[in-house]
């Protein structure tokens, strides 16, 4: 493609020229190869151009940035542009202390975005609240070397195929068959996205704060309880029950077989794997007989946040167009595996040099799991406090699996639990209607 960065910064900051320069901050909460990822793109856009400086700042996680973000917003200390995780839009929605990216950068094509990306962190009326960034969605991998050795040629693509598939390797001598670490990203929001199940009621809270949790009684509370059991079979392993306590590092080093994973997981996999393993990356599966519908964007995405001058808007603004140049965003897809975000990219990927290469494997197969027939229960969550209650579900979940209680009981504790997060949340914002 021949269409440099430089050339492409150059474009989207014409006219920019006038405003004075600024220098920016940018807080962000990963680390490993999405931090290398993400200092790379600092960089890269303080050499392209010289009218803003932009400093990227990593807080060490997503929960300590949301933590440091708070304060330093209450001591009038905040940076331009923060990014924030899913689980935390409607906090962000709902704080004051962010202005919609869509009203800074009015100019922009936002219905580029791929619709997956888009309802998650946009208003009722279709205004995007925040720039999605780091887009990642739930895939899975498969140790093909060793399936074949087991006797299984074909790459499983339903629950029921998947769990024949862990006995044959189970026999075979394998004793991680499957693996996963039974966070609710993983194996209850993403399961009932794909599965077209709600979460909560009101669409998952899009209609209105007075949204209750109805998962306890849906077809995800049957998944859980058979992820127990197959555990007990000594088909599923969780992170635990591995050699190094993590499920990414037991798939990494051939312990385990098969595992669902985000994608932003892939370059990960596949740089342990080079010289040793063959790998396979498909959709989640799917039990027999359920349509299958899209799955949600995870990662994060960046906010604007209020309390600056023009200058550093100009910044900010001029920032988030470098980060959505197709350049960029494949540059980041293919040293992260997380999932461009407009859908030009794929068409520049088609026209790359590097089309068919293995750094852009999860590209076309997250865009189309995340593009899959939606329903209003898979646009996605907007609920409050959300971020807390996969505490709460994590807490009652494991007592489950240690068999301290049924996956029922559990999930109907989590329920109340959670919906008592959502009325305190629902008080706190009495009289608020939702964006």
């Amino acid at each position: 493609m021949k269409f440099s960065i430089l050339a492409a910064t150059a474009v989207l900051l014409a006219g920019a020229g006038s405003a004075r320069s600024a220098n920016i901050e940018f807080w962000y909460g990963n680390t490993g190869p999405v931090e290398t990822a993400i200092r790379a793109q600092c960089d890269a856009f303080n050499a392209a151009q010289s009218e803003h400086k932009v400093t990227c700042v990593g807080q060490g996680s997503y929960e300590v940035l949301m933590q440091k973000a708070i304060a330093a917003y209450r001591a009038k200390h905040a940076p331009v542009l923060l990014q924030v995780l899913d689980a935390g839009t409607l906090d962000m929605m709902l704080s004051d202390a962010v202005v919609p990216v869509q009203d800074e950068l009015p100019e922009v094509k936002w219905e580029s975005y791929i619709a997956g990306a888009r309802a998650y962190y946009e208003t009722a009326m279709g205004k995007l609240f925040a720039q999605p960034y780091n887009a990642s969605t739930l895939l899975f991998y498969t140790n093909k070397t060793e399936l074949d050795k087991a006797g299984v040629p074909k790459t499983p693509e339903t629950w029921e195929e998947v769990i024949e598939a862990a006995r044959k390797l189970k026999a075979a001598g394998n004793t991680c068959p499957f693996v996963t670490n039974a966070e609710p990203w993983i194996v209850f929001e993403q399961f009932s996205a794909r599965h077209g199940l709600p979460i909560a009621s009101k669409a998952n809270g899009y209609d209105g704060l007075d949204a209750e949790y109805v998962f306890n009684t849906t077809f995800a509370a049957k998944h859980l309880a058979n992820l127990v059991e197959w555990r007990n079979e000594g088909l599923v392993r969780l992170n635990p029950d591995t050699k190094g306590g993590n499920l990414v590092a037991a798939f990494s080093s051939g312990e385990c077989a098969m595992i669902e994973a985000s994608s932003g997981s892939y370059s990960t996999f596949t740089k342990a794997f080079e010289g040793k393993y063959e790998i396979t990356v498909g959709m989640a599966p799917m039990y027999k007989g359920h349509e299958r519908h899209n799955t949600f964007v995870g990662g994060a995405s960046i906010y604007v946040m209020k309390g600056h001058g023009k200058n550093e808007i100009e910044g900010a603004k001029a920032f988030l167009n470098f980060l959505r140049t197709p350049e960029q965003q494949m540059a980041f897809s293919a040293a992260t595996g997380y999932v461009p975000v407009t859908n030009d990219v794929l068409n520049a990927i088609a026209k790359s040099p590097d089309a068919k290469s293995p750094r852009y494997a999860t590209a076309a197969i997250g865009i189309k799991s995340m593009s899959e027939p939606a329903t209003p229960d898979t646009r996605g969550i907007r609920l409050g406090s959300y971020i807390q209650f996969r505490q709460v579900w994590t807490e009652e979940t494991q007592k489950a699996f240690a068999g301290q209680q049924t996956m029922q009981v559990a999930l109907d504790n989590a329920k109340q639990r959670g919906d008592e997060l959502l009325r305190r949340f629902q008080q706190t914002y009495n009289g608020v209607e939702l964006p």
